[in-house]
């Protein structure tokens, strides 16, 4: 679902509506051009689940289908929502075989529709959330998902980081220092409300930084929902979405995230709520999920808690930024579901605390 302003035919209109829509036409139209994309007039409708981070348009022009993705309205906190940056890390990752989505054009031009953008091909798959794509409703087929939920992962943890492409993401110093950093400065800037854990798990976050593990790619949001699994095998991951968190750095991250983000069968929700059909019976324990990938990558991991506290916590930040929109009024009628993170974020920091705790 669109808010009417949201997308408009022409810069004429754009230049007269009462907020800056999301989508000019035209001037869509015109880079789609300038790239070879399609021929004719552009058809244009939100995709994904609402919840108030980047936008995901389908773009259909000629018979041909295209997905742009862009970040919110301006104003934007310091470094997050950087499109052009997530383009580029899928380029650089694309030849090393991870299971990315095409990118085809990476508009930097702000004059198009205010803000950097890129475009990608379209792929006709599912995202699995908290419903089952067509052909899972067997168990072992949930039980191949969920094995190829750890190797998608291990792949994208076995990218070569020397790659001069991919080096040029590498930054000095600790990643983890950085991630806590950066996140306990995003507080200040989102927070709507006084919360003691999430300050009080910032502060021992920094406190009990682990030795880190050699750096790797990090995706920094994975997790099933963030997956398009194929239509005529879903048991077959397709492609990882979503990368705006991608960086260099300590692979446990991920499968820390990934942990703190998973309902397994017979046990509690996540208190993030999503992708709780990993609850039925077929998909793997969290134990299974880490051997799998020990297994298959070779690696050690060790205890994960903290990793488990930091992905909770970080996902208590960044929700707080979308409760903030919500509040303000600049979240459309589809992203209604924001409202439970008034309560989901305390949630959050206390489950994160737990986990630091035990």
């Amino acid at each position: 679902m669109t808010e009417a302003n949201d997308i408009v035919a022409t810069a004429t209109e754009a230049s007269g509506a009462a907020r800056e829509p999301l989508l000019v036409l035209d001037r869509v139209e015109a880079l789609l051009d300038g790239h070879g994309l399609g021929q004719g007039p552009l058809r244009a409708s939100r995709i994904g689940v609402g919840g108030g981070s980047n936008f995901s348009f389908l773009l259909e022009r000629g018979g041909e289908r295209f997905v742009l993705r862009r970040p919110p309205r301006p104003p934007l906190p310091p470094s997050a929502h950087d499109m052009v940056r997530e383009a580029r890390l899928q380029l650089a990752l694309a030849p090393q075989g991870i299971r990315l989505p095409p990118i085809l054009a990476v508009c930097e031009d702000e004059g198009v529709l205010g803000v950097p953008f890129y475009v990608m091909a379209f792929l006709d798959g599912h995202v699995v959330t908290d419903r089952l794509a067509p052909g899972l409703d067997d168990p072992a087929a949930r039980g191949r998902l969920g094995d190829e939920l750890v190797d998608a992962l291990v792949e994208i943890h076995a990218a070569d980081v020397s790659d001069p492409a991919l080096a040029a993401f590498a930054r000095p110093g600790s990643y983890l220092e950085r991630q806590v950093r950066r996140f306990s400065q995003l507080w200040e800037i989102n927070a709507t409300r006084e919360i003691a854990d999430v300050v009080e798990v910032g502060t021992r976050l920094a406190d009990e930084l682990p030795q880190p593990l050699p750096d790797t790619v990090v995706h920094g949001d994975y997790r099933l929902g963030n997956l398009m699994v194929e239509r005529e095998r879903p048991d077959r991951v397709q492609a990882v979405l979503d990368w705006e968190m991608g960086a260099i750095g300590d692979p446990r991250a991920d499968l820390g995230y990934l942990l703190a983000t998973y309902t397994e069968p017979g046990g509690g929700p996540s208190p993030l709520g999503v992708s709780p059909v990993t609850a039925l019976e077929g998909f793997p324990t969290k134990t299974e999920l880490v051997a799998r990938y020990e297994e298959r990558s070779g690696r050690g991991v060790g205890p994960l808690g903290w990793f488990e506290a930091l992905a909770l916590w970080k996902a208590a930040v960044f929700c707080e930024a979308i409760y903030g929109r919500f509040t303000r009024g600049e979240l459309g009628a589809e992203d209604g579901r924001a409202a439970a993170f008034e309560h989901a974020v305390p949630l959050m920091a206390e489950t994160a605390l737990a986990r630091l705790v035990a």
